[in-house]
């Protein structure tokens, strides 16, 4: 039973703390939108970027087939 409580009482801590986080402000955990494209390993830029994030990866893309 003392290990349930331990549990129970750092999931409380870890939570607290995660909000006490967005409390302040502190942006949101967001992906990188491209994960292996940045290096030039992946094929594709599929995926749930932004408009703004697809336009980069095309002109990346563009400099890379054109020079």
């Amino acid at each position: 039973m003392s290990t349930f409580i331990a549990a129970f009482v750092l999931l409380l801590v870890i939570v607290a703390a995660m909000a006490i986080g967005v409390l302040f402000g502190r942006s949101a955990i967001k992906g990188s939108c491209g994960g292996l494209n940045q290096v030039g390993l992946s094929g594709s830029c599929g995926g749930a970027c932004s408009a703004e994030e697809k336009q980069q990866c095309a002109a990346r893309k563009h400099a890379q087939d054109h020079g």
